[in-house]
């Protein structure tokens, strides 16, 4: 599958629960770890606003490879509330359970499609990896984008 087509899913699962933590907080609200400082619904709308930011950075190829390393940080931050959410399910259905613990694994494949896109995302102009510039004066090095070794002039 090619990066676009990955970013486009990518983008779309952060958009759809990005949304929804607005449009129905409640249950998000639900899942915010006690321990946390301030209200719920706020951690609920930071997390939301910082889900659709994402989704759509992911789009734009120029701010991609940013924006999937940030979601898979992101994916890897909400794990508390998952585990918080197993906690407080403990007398909820059977059903209810499985779908609690069935979230934890699946942290596991969206932070790799995270990681999936940033690697395959174009780095952007201005944009340096180590070792692709002279540190502090822009000037290139002996090193290529590809991390092969330039002739000498």
């Amino acid at each position: 599958m090619s990066n676009d087509r990955l970013a486009r899913v990518l983008s779309l699962i952060l958009l759809v629960p990005g949304v929804l933590h607005f449009v129905a907080p409640k249950p998000f609200d639900s899942i915010v770890p006690d321990e946390l400082p301030g209200e719920p619904r706020a951690w609920t709308h930071a997390s939301g606003a910082a889900e659709i930011a994402l989704g759509a950075a992911v789009l734009a190829p120029r701010t991609r490879r940013r924006a999937a390393g940030l979601a898979a940080a992101l994916f890897v931050a909400v794990f508390p509330a998952n585990v918080n959410m197993i906690r407080l399910w403990v007398n909820q259905s059977a059903a209810m359970k499985w779908l609690a613990w069935g979230r934890l694994p699946l942290q596991i494949p969206l932070i790799g499609l995270a990681l999936a896109v940033r690697r395959g995302a174009p780095i952007s102009p201005g944009a340096s990896r180590s070792g692709s510039a002279t540190p502090g004066t822009g000037a290139p090095s002996s090193v290529c984008r590809r991390g092969r070794r330039r002739p000498p002039r």
